[in-house]
């Protein structure tokens, strides 16, 4: 695979996960991977800081400004340095007529491309499993079911 069809590849797969992100009921990890990925491309000068937009979604009714990047055809947001407002140009609002291409791609094979690229590593879910169920919990209480005698052999009323 050529270096161009590598960082078209990335940048469906970035586009797939981005998507995938806005929806998402934990979007955490998608949010870091994708952060991630485009650090990552920068410092390898294979995508491109175009500039600041306003965020479409201040914080805490703040307007805040994302940084614009462009990796092969597709343009994403991440959060911006102290050093970005020095030196890159403000774009004032976003451009709501423009849209990324379409990606064909599964979220599952999105994330495989971006884990090679990476090089992320999950962690074992059976240890967070047991890490979170290995103290018992405050509410439990012990059932006596089954611990009585039927029919008893003790008869209560003497």
């Amino acid at each position: 695979m050529t270096n161009k069809q590598q960082l078209e590849e990335l940048a469906k797969a970035l586009y797939t996960i981005n998507r995938h992100a806005k929806t998402a009921p934990d979007p955490k990890h998608l949010y870091d991977i994708k952060k991630e990925t485009i650090s990552r491309l920068l410092s390898e000068k294979r995508a491109n800081k175009v500039g600041l937009h306003f965020s479409k979604q201040p914080k805490f009714s703040n307007q805040h400004s994302t940084l614009l990047v462009k990796v092969a055809n597709y343009y994403f947001h991440i959060p911006p340095t102290k050093k970005d407002f020095k030196n890159l140009e403000h774009l004032g609002s976003l451009d709501e007529n423009y849209r990324n291409p379409q990606a064909k791609m599964s979220l599952s094979q999105a994330k495989k491309v971006i884990y090679r690229y990476i090089n992320w590593k999950p962690e074992n879910k059976k240890r967070n499993y047991e890490k979170k169920h290995s103290s018992a919990s405050t509410y439990f209480t012990p059932s006596s079911l089954g611990k009585m005698e039927w029919p008893p052999s003790k008869s209560h009323r003497n």
